[in-house]
This record gives C-alpha cells, sequence and structure tokens, in this order.
C-alpha cells in the first residue's frame, strides 16, 4: 500500500482482536465513469488509515455490471482489481465479497462473479463460490448470498446451510454474517425482494442470527450508512463506497467503516472522504453506573439534564408500571421533555389500541414529527422497560429492552434522522403532557420513571 501523509488512527482491539474495513457499493470498473472518481475518493481516506486493516470486508456492489455481455463483465472487473483496487496488497490484507444484485444477476453473471472472485469453496449445494464462510481464529464470517437464481433470484436466501454453519463453529467468539441486503429497511425505504430480503426469510433469518449469539448482520445495497439492533443483535448497512447517488440525498454521505474486535465486543467509526469521524459506537452498549439513576417525580419539573445530543453522550430511561386493564387507544404520556408554548421536541408514552410504546420527536417548527414505535404493551401487564436515547446510531439509535434481558432493539421508524440534532429542552412532563394533569395522561398504575446519562 502507499505510504500517505496525514494518516488517521485506526480502532484497535483491547489486547487479542481483529481490526478491520467494511465498506460497499461502488459500483465502478468502467474508465472514466461516474463512480470511478468517487470510488477513489473513498479509497484515498483507506489508504490513510494507521495501521492498516488487517482484511476488509466488502458486501457487493463492486462493479456496475448489469450487462448482458460476459466480456464487458469480466473486463469490468479486471479494471476495478487492477487499477481501482491496484494499491491493495491483497496477499497481505485479504478482501471477502458478498454476491449484489449489479454483479450476480443471472446465470452468466454469477458464473463470471465464482470464475473472477475464486472465493472459499465451502458453500452450500449450488452456490460454490457465491456463499462461503472464513474462520479466522475465534472469528466466524459467514457470507450469504441474497439473491441466488437457484431459489428465484433477488431477495431469495438459503438459511438451512447458515445455521448449520454457525452451529459447527459455536466455539467462535466472535461470530459476523454478511449479506448484501438488509433484512430491515434502511431510512425508511422498504420491499420485499427489492430494498430487502423477502419476508418470509427475515423472520427465520433473524432467529438464527439470534439463537447462534451472531454479534451483527452486515450489509450494504441501500445507500446510506444505518445501524440498527434487533433482539441483540446488529444490523449495519454501508452503501457509501463510491455510488454518487444517496438515500436520501443531504443525509447520507460517501463512507468507509473501519472496526476493532476484541473480548468486550465491537467498536467502529464512519469516515466521510474528508477522513472526518460522523459516527461512531460501542456495542454492546455499556450500562450506566448503578449509581447515577435518578427517580423523577411525577408530574411537571425542571430539568436534571439538558442541552444538545452530543456524539458520545447517551441517555437511559427506566419504565416501571402497570398498563391500563381496560382498552384504551388515545395517547398517554410516560416522559415528555417540552419548551412551554411550542410543541414538545420529544414525547414518549402509548397509542393506539394495543398500547404501542412510541415516541415522536419534533425538530423543526412547522415540520411534521417523526415517529418510532416499540413493543405493544397488553392490558393491566406490568411492564419495566429500559429505553436507550444514542444520537450516534442514526435513526435506530432509540432502543428499548425489558430488564429481564439484555438483548436491545431500536424502535422501528421510517426517518433518515436520528436524535443527533435534538437539544433538551429545560422542562419535563411525567405521567403527563406539557399541558397539564389532563393533557394525555398515563391511564395505568404505579409509574416510576428514572433516568441515567452516559457519555463516552
Amino acid at each position: 500500500m502507499n505510504s500517505v501523509n496525514n494518516s488517521i488512527p485506526a480502532l484497535l482491539p483491547r489486547g487479542n482482536g481483529h481490526q478491520f474495513l467494511l465498506y460497499g457499493d461502488s459500483c465502478s470498473g468502467v474508465p472514466g465513469a461516474l463512480h470511478e472518481k468517487t470510488f477513489a475518493s473513498v479509497n484515498t481516506v483507506v489508504q490513510r488509515l494507521r495501521p492498516q486493516p488487517e482484511f476488509i470486508l466488502f458486501p457487493g456492489d463492486e462493479i456496475i455490471g448489469l450487462t448482458p455481455d460476459a466480456d464487458v463483465l469480466r473486463a469490468q472487473w479486471r479494471y476495478w482489481f487492477d487499477t481501482e483496487m491496484g494499491w491493495l496488497d491483497r496477499a497481505a490484507t485479504p478482501i471477502w465479497h458478498t454476491t449484489g444484485n449489479h454483479t450476480t444477476y443471472d446465470a452468466m453473471s454469477e458464473a463470471v462473479f465464482r470464475a473472477v472472485l475464486d472465493l472459499p469453496n465451502n458453500g452450500p449445494p449450488g452456490q460454490t463460490g457465491l456463499s462461503y464462510f472464513v474462520r479466522r481464529g475465534d472469528l466466524l464470517m459467514v457470507f450469504v448470498n441474497t439473491l441466488w437464481s437457484g431459489l428465484g433470484g433477488e431477495g431469495h436466501v438459503e438459511i438451512e446451510w447458515l445455521e448449520t454453519t454457525l452451529r459447527e463453529h459455536d466455539d467462535a467468539r466472535h461470530k459476523l454474517v454478511l449479506g448484501h441486503h438488509p433484512v430491515f429497511p434502511v431510512n425508511g425505504f422498504a420491499g420485499a425482494y427489492q430494498r430487502e430480503i423477502g419476508h418470509e426469510y427475515a423472520g427465520p433469518f433473524w432467529d438464527i442470527l439470534v439463537k447462534e449469539n451472531v454479534l451483527a448482520y452486515l450489509c450494504s445495497h441501500i445507500l446510506a450508512f444505518d445501524v440498527q439492533a434487533h433482539r441483540g443483535v446488529l444490523q449495519v448497512c454501508t452503501a457509501g463506497a463510491g455510488t454518487a447517488h444517496r438515500m436520501p440525498e443531504g443525509i447520507e454521505y460517501l463512507h468507509c467503516v473501519q472496526a476493532a474486535l476484541d473480548e468486550h465486543g465491537l467498536r467502529y467509526q464512519v469516515l466521510d472522504i474528508d477522513g472526518v469521524v460522523r459516527e461512531r459506537m460501542e456495542w454492546p452498549l455499556p450500562n450506566p453506573d448503578p449509581a447515577w439513576w435518578r427517580e423523577l417525580p411525577l408530574g411537571e419539573a425542571e430539568a436534571l439534564i439538558s442541552g444538545p445530543m452530543r456524539s458520545g453522550r447517551k441517555i437511559e430511561l427506566r419504565l416501571i408500571g402497570r398498563s391500563a386493564t381496560t382498552d384504551i387507544s388515545s395517547a398517554q404520556t410516560i416522559f415528555t421533555a417540552f419548551v412551554p408554548g411550542s410543541l414538545a421536541p420529544f414525547w414518549l408514552g402509548l397509542r393506539g389500541p394495543k398500547q404501542t410504546l412510541t415516541v415522536i420527536v419534533g425538530r423543526d417548527p412547522g415540520r411534521s414529527p417523526s415517529y418510532w414505535f416499540g413493543p405493544d404493551l397488553r392490558a393491566g401487564d406490568e411492564f419495566d422497560i429500559h429505553v436507550a436515547i444514542c444520537p450516534d446510531m442514526g435513526p435506530g439509535g432509540l432502543l428499548y429492552r425489558h430488564h429481564n434481558t439484555a438483548r436491545w432493539s431500536s424502535f422501528k421508524s421510517a426517518t433518515a434522522r436520528g436524535l443527533e440534532r435534538l437539544s433538551w429542552p429545560q422542562h419535563w412532563a411525567i405521567g403527563q403532557g406539557q399541558g397539564g394533569a389532563e393533557d394525555r395522561p398515563f391511564k395505568g398504575a404505579s409509574l416510576s420513571v428514572q433516568i441515567a446519562q452516559t457519555q463516552s
């Protein structure tokens, strides 16, 4: 690799572990075409990392592809490897790939993919060189094919081999699964077989990841950076390696993800084309010190904390109580933060006939708020739920878990922004809205709200 000035410090394992790079969707391979320059701008940042990654993970769509001509496809691959990635010593720094919708869209392109990439030959029947696994010490990486022609093409994925492979490597401390398509919608972009895997696969697929203690599912396809959690397993979507379009424009950005794995978990930093860290996170989320918890009084009160949700800041709420014993569909406030005379920028409570735990965030005056939806509460049930607010996770940074489990899940949303621009107001209300005791009151019983704040 070329020596460059202005180096970028890489995150390193805390003790034994792994240090690697993750990026996807460059859609290049054609000299002088639109994405060659943007891909080069990301690779310039990659080359500034010190130390360089031990290996690189690329979850699909390296080249623009989508041509019926096998010779043209092979030429794109040659240009991508020999010219655009010519700076990389692949013998010293291996790079592993997944299939993608620009690269494996029919039987011909699958054959070219197999021949050009020559990936490990240990996948399921019929998918030689398309699905495979790599064992690297205490790290297992399983690469699934989310668009195999033998199952029906885009959005279809084989899961029996995945489960068997994970079970056979139960001794691996770290398990990562990689595929091109997300399992859960990203930034509100949803649609089975096109923007995510088919819904008939999603549930069983994620059940396997949870059961086999997979740390994260790494994917791309949606042109964004996004991280969310579901039952303790991360979905990390990175598709900023060079494709010049964004989903959506003006919010997402070209990027690469540098990460470190060790016995304490995963840490990553997301670098833009200027080498600036735009997002970062540590997983699993660290728990607040027990001494930091504070009980909040019912009714309106001055806020114990306020100010902007800067990077590294995390707020955690613990909600204890019993839901209403009768069917109630109207909104019920558990916690809200507001400025008198304006609509609350943060509201947490129950809404609808299923008493769905809901967060409403208002950002700009005159603009509709954004909604996040959590678990439903059955009538008359006792609950003990933690809610975490992590601005570094974007839309996935509103999470919940039940007190008896350590597995966090992100609230569902259709927004491309999280709470990174929220500034906490200096007034709170517990068990009622900002308008007083008659404003959207909590209609259950024994409500208790506690709060803790951490800053990394």
